[in-house]
């Protein structure tokens, strides 16, 4: 399928699922894709409101790439924050870096970095739209375009699953789309500063997450759940 074909795929997509499950949001890290659907978005003007996840531990290159997306598309993106008494706890508790002991700590920091948050992003809402592609990782090869997510009682929407990581940089080069400058020093995937580095030649894109882990399909927990089924198409009329 050619570039065109997948794009004309996404705003459809897009359009119907702001028109029949309104309200409906879309979670962006400011990563590449999420930087794609973006502009698409905010391309057609399509009613779907963009919120991201601060988890206190950004790269000041993303929190760099949030305010330039702001300018370029006018949009006042809304962002979450870990409840910070919960946060205090934990760290009293375990230390300024947990993440580094266990892989059980490690989930309990992002649990409370990022799931908690989301589930407050989420509230109230019919469904989520994500950049997910089936090409990321090894633990995503079956994200489904759209699904039924019993975790938060809404669809979740993955317009980009088919897309290939050359049709996401040919977007934003023909497009001129604002992404993190972290991604040309090496870093594919980026997420909080301490959990991430730049890969060599060859590595997995996500091997810079969380790389002292030995496990596979390393994941933070916002796209984990056993309870996301694949879903029929959306309504079309």
């Amino acid at each position: 399928m050619s570039l065109e074909a997948k794009i004309a795929d996404a705003d459809t997509l897009l359009e119907i699922t702001a028109r029949e499950y309104a309200p409906a949001v879309f979670a962006s890290s400011f990563g590449a894709e999420d930087m794609v659907l973006t502009d698409l978005i905010a391309r057609h003007r399509r009613a779907i409101e963009i919120f991201t996840l601060d988890t206190g531990r950004l790269p000041e290159e993303s929190h760099r790439l949030i305010g330039r997306a702001a300018e370029r598309y006018g949009i006042a993106f809304q962002v979450f924050y870990p409840d910070a008494a919960a946060l205090e706890q934990f760290h009293q508790q375990h230390g300024a870096n947990p993440f580094l002991r266990s892989v059980e700590l490690r989930k309990g920091c992002c649990g409370l970095r990022k799931v908690e948050p989301l589930r407050r992003a989420l509230a109230g809402k019919r469904a989520w739209l994500t950049g997910l592609r089936r090409e990321q990782a090894a633990s995503r090869q079956q994200v489904p375009t759209i699904a039924d997510d019993a975790d938060y009682g809404l669809k979740k929407i993955s317009p980009l699953a088919e897309w290939t990581a050359k049709d996401v940089w040919e977007y934003l080069r023909r497009f001129d789309v604002p992404y993190n400058e972290l991604h040309d020093r090496g870093y594919p995937s980026i997420g909080c500063a301490p959990c991430t580095r730049a890969i060599t030649v060859g590595e997995d894109p996500r091997a810079g997450r969380w790389w002292w882990e030995q496990e596979s399909g390393k994941e933070c927990g916002l796209h984990e759940s056993r309870r996301v089924e694949k879903s029929s198409a959306l309504k079309t009329a």
